[in-house]
């Protein structure tokens, strides 16, 4: 490849960048010798575009494109990045229009180009070359094998199940951890299993080896043990002049680890990310290895910023700066746009849950009838069940949506096991819900199931055919419990006591059923409120039921139906993505932060993190909504009750200034007490459910 004497000015031009990300490309043009490189790219920045303009430098420079390690954390993104060098360069060096670009044979995520380098030396490290790389259903169904044959599912306490036991695995192999540190902070619940554990995952080793097998983590895990051994490593880190990772702020110990050991010394490393973005700890990726990458090489690595940020308004910027000011620890930033005007982020303050659903779905019609499609407004939440009023308010509303990150509420697994025992309790012949309720009793399983639907099927009497089935003789107490609740249930009582019975029955399954019982029963209790609005059973059942199912939780439904659709989605999910409206649910603290984190520091210090990169999304509008109280019923000893809620506590004073507070249906008007939101909203919401019913 010939060398280019004016590579950075060609560059610049094809990539038309501006002053920091001209800087960031030019390092090390004077020679190969330069220091590592960390590129701290703020949000909307240009981060994809900076790091392409840097890989097409390096290879008008001279560098050998097949001498190029490109690591990213998705296919797709690396896919991009090679689109980009290649017609960058096919411009630059007036290739013909028949002769593409030249190739990064070594562009990949951390799992691909791993798994390509083991199966070169694989004889040398004691793996055979054939092996076959598991997915994460096949590992989870080897490591229930194996559960299976310890016999660890057939003891009087309860063992984890396999996808659980594969989660803990995957934890300890990619953080790096030991066992009992790693189910103490994060498995509390399976600690007591720690040897049992132990013995399995040696089991699940075992048998991987003995079938020629890799799962996922092992990719990550046999590269940088082959990395640990000095003559491998210099073997392998031979081949690549130059190593460039985006999104560094997402690895985990063993991939920074496998960095460094490509090239100790760090020249021609680049590494690009931003730690206000590291939102990724419960996947074990460590904000440190960002933070302490300069300090790891001698001499230590070049930090250069971009903080021009190319999506957002400069209110919007400002508002973000102010949360992040507020870390501990991070690199100083200060993100800004030439971008003029625009409105301060609004907050928010609305009565509870309910009022936060309505004013949502208020302004996002709003927000279309002034032009603004549907698609280009996104709804953002800590965690996915925290979206299920509102998805029943847009169902009510015709609004459709899609869903990204987690099931939609009403096709949970244990959402839809309640639903399916309502309504087999209002229809005796509804075999369907007869199958899935009769298979959550403790030894009835599909063939037993199967011979409750036949004898409903034939019989003159439904009811009488229920009394009559024989279950297995080891579930007789269990389908003893269920047959008095559905005969209970089937009486009718005044609603909601249905709903209030069948969450009881549940919920006492759930620990059986599922490892994350708690989180499931909360879900119950939040949809038994839910279900307190409405008159009956009837009337429940039926508007669950009558949603189109296509307006759910992938992309493909309602971009078949309509041609437009809200977004919603979990904070984590919409990294990566921009919307010109964005609204953030429930900014109180227990939420955002989430509970689970806020006693300690390290997830604390994550969770504003991941606030800011929610706020970030915004385009144009950001609404930051504060629900003043909510309903909870886990008290038993007080029974159901509204608590007052407490604002995040991100939102310092610092930021609320930069913020329009607003109440709803006053949007230019400052935040009332709670005494007169109540009485207007207890107003507007009667006005909505009595022209509902109309």
């Amino acid at each position: 490849m010939p060398t280019s004497p004016d590579s950075v000015d060609c560059c610049a031009e094809l990539f038309q960048l501006d002053a920091e990300q001209r800087a960031a490309v030019a390092h090390g043009a004077a020679g190969q010798d330069a220091p590592a490189l960390l590129l701290i790219a703020g949000a909307g920045s240009g981060k994809t575009t900076t790091l392409a303009a840097r890989v097409a430098r390096l290879v008008l420079d001279g560098a050998d494109p097949q001498r190029i390690m490109l690591l990213s954390f998705s296919r797709r993104a690396a896919q991009e990045l090679q689109r980009r060098v290649a017609a960058a360069l096919h411009r630059a060096l007036r290739l013909p229009a028949t002769q593409p670009g030249p190739a990064l044979p070594w562009a990949g995520t951390f799992h691909s180009v791993g798994a390509r380098l083991l199966r070169e030396y694989a004889r040398s490290i004691g793996l055979p070359a054939d092996f076959s790389v598991l997915d994460r259903g096949d590992a989870e169904d080897l490591m229930g094998l194996q559960r299976q044959a310890l016999g660890l599912g057939d003891r009087q306490l309860r063992f984890p199940l396999k996808s659980t036991c594969l989660a803990i695995h995957s934890r300890c192999v990619n953080s790096g951890d030991a066992l009992r540190d790693v189910l103490r902070a994060q498995f509390p619940w399976c600690a007591v299993h720690e040897a049992e554990l132990r013995l399995l995952f040696q089991s699940y080793t075992t048998e991987k080896l003995r079938q020629h097998l890799l799962d996922f983590d092992d990719l990550l895990l046999w590269w940088s043990q082959l990395m640990a051994e000095p003559i491998m490593a210099a073997r392998v880190g031979s081949r690549f002049d130059h190593v460039l990772v985006d999104e560094y702020q997402d690895t985990n110990r063993l991939q920074a680890g496998i960095v460094r050991a490509l090239r100790p010394h760090g020249s021609g490393v680049t590494a690009v990310g931003d730690d206000a973005q590291s939102i990724y700890g419960f996947r074990a990726a460590d904000v440190r290895n960002i933070l302490d990458f300069p300090a790891q090489y001698t001499p230590p690595a070049k930090v250069l910023g971009l903080t021009r940020n190319y999506r957002s308004n400069q209110p919007i910027l400002d508002a973000a700066n102010a949360l992040m000011a507020q870390a501990a620890e991070s690199y100083a930033k200060r993100l800004w746009t030439t971008r003029g005007g625009g409105e301060r982020p609004w907050l928010v303050s609305v009565v509870d849950e309910a009022a936060q659903a309505a004013w949502v779905a208020d302004q996002v019609l709003e927000q279309r009838e002034r032009g603004m499609a549907l698609r280009h407004q996104a709804v953002l939440f800590r965690a996915a069940q925290h979206s299920a009023p509102l998805e029943l308010e847009l169902t009510r509303r015709h609004i459709p949506f899609v869903k990204f990150g987690g099931l939609r509420f009403l096709d949970t697994a244990h959402v839809r096991d309640l639903l399916s025992l309502l309504r087999w309790a209002a229809n005796p012949r509804h075999r369907l819900a007869a199958f899935r309720v009769a298979q959550l009793v403790a030894g009835v399983g599909p063939a037993h199931a199967r011979r409750l639907q036949q004898a409903l099927q034939v019989a003159a009497d439904p009811v009488q055919a229920l009394r009559e089935f024989t279950p297995p003789a080891a579930s007789r107490a269990n389908w003893a419990q269920l047959l008095q609740l559905w005969l209970r249930l089937h009486a009718q009582p005044a609603w909601p006591a249905p709903m209030d019975l069948a969450c009881a029955w549940l919920e006492a399954e759930l620990p059986r059923l599922h490892d994350d019982a708690a989180a499931r029963a909360a879900d119950l209790r939040q949809l038994a409120h839910i279900a307190r609005s409405y008159g009956s059973a009837e009337r429940f059942l039926t508007e669950l039921t009558l949603e189109p199912p296509e307006l759910g939780s992938d992309l493909a439904g309602p971009a078949a139906r309509d041609d437009d659709y809200l977004i919603l989605s979990t904070m984590h999910s919409a990294k990566g993505q921009e919307w010109k409206a964005v609204y953030l649910l429930n900014a109180v603290d227990g939420c955002v932060p989430s509970d689970l984190a806020c006693d300690d520091a390290r997830q604390l210090d994550e969770e504003r993190r991941l606030l800011y990169v929610a706020m970030t999304r915004a385009r144009e509008h950001l609404e930051v909504i504060v629900p003043q109280r909510f309903h909870v019923t886990q008290q038993a000893a007080y029974g159901s009750r509204h608590l007052h809620a407490l604002p995040s506590r991100f939102l310092e004073p610092e930021l609320r200034a930069l913020m329009q507070e607003v109440q709803p249906g006053h949007a230019d008007e400052p935040a009332c007490s709670d005494a007169a939101g109540e009485g207007h909203e207890a107003i507007d919401l009667a006005s909505r459910v009595a022209a509902r019913w109309d």
